[in-house]
């Protein structure tokens, strides 16, 4: 629970390891990318395994899923190694302070809120920093987008000390509960960044 084209934090970049003498690659080691509808089914198996496993709740439904790939895919980031999907966000926007349960399924194209739905890693490649480092890569996209002021989530609280260490701070209990679950409501102050903006290509 928690694209534009020309930005460079998603463009390919290829990390390639030596490459035996007559064996070629058609596709870029490791790609950073948004998703589209069609990557819907890779990441619900994803987002499946790494939450139903944990509390049994999943963020997003599979319709919920190809309903913001379709509507904000710019606000999504797929990690791909060789092609196959490896860690995902999906995020949409919003347009009030805190979070409400709307917000757990609408994408409000005029709030100045990025909603962090769902950051997810597949199972063979967790404890590796992944999710860290996808991350970082999102909210420096996001200091790119001249209409994002900030970025929300909520989490469990054993996930607090991860989000922190990623620059997010605590807004207090989240007011959404998912059955017996309850959540911690963080943001992270992105148009506080200016400089980092002024600075970082955008």
């Amino acid at each position: 629970m928690s694209v534009v084209s020309a930005v460079p934090f998603l463009k390919p970049l290829p990390m390639r390891s030596p490459v035996p003498q007559g064996r070629r690659h058609t596709l870029p080691a490791s790609e950073f990318r948004s998703l589209s509808p069609e990557d819907a089914i890779s990441v619900f198996e994803i987002e499946r395994e790494a939450f139903i496993s944990v509390s049994g709740e999943c963020p997003l439904h599979l319709d919920e899923v190809r309903h913001f790939l379709t509507l904000c895919p710019e606000l999504s980031l797929g990690w791909f190694e060789e092609g196959r999907l490896v860690a995902f966000i999906i995020g949409s926007l919003w347009d009030q302070e805190r979070l409400t349960t709307d917000a757990l399924t609408l994408h409000k194209p005029h709030g100045t809120t990025v909603h962090i739905h769902v950051l997810a890693v597949h199972r063979t490649f967790r404890q590796q920093g992944k999710g860290s480092i996808l991350m970082w890569r999102y909210l420096q996209y996001l200091r790119c987008l001249p209409y994002v002021r900030r970025a929300v989530l909520m989490c469990e609280d054993f996930l607090v000390p991860f989000y922190q260490k990623s620059g997010f701070k605590m807004l207090g209990p989240s007011n959404i509960t998912v059955g017996p679950l309850n959540f911690t409501e963080m943001f992270y102050p992105v148009r506080g960044h200016a400089f980092m903006r002024r600075n970082s290509g955008c």
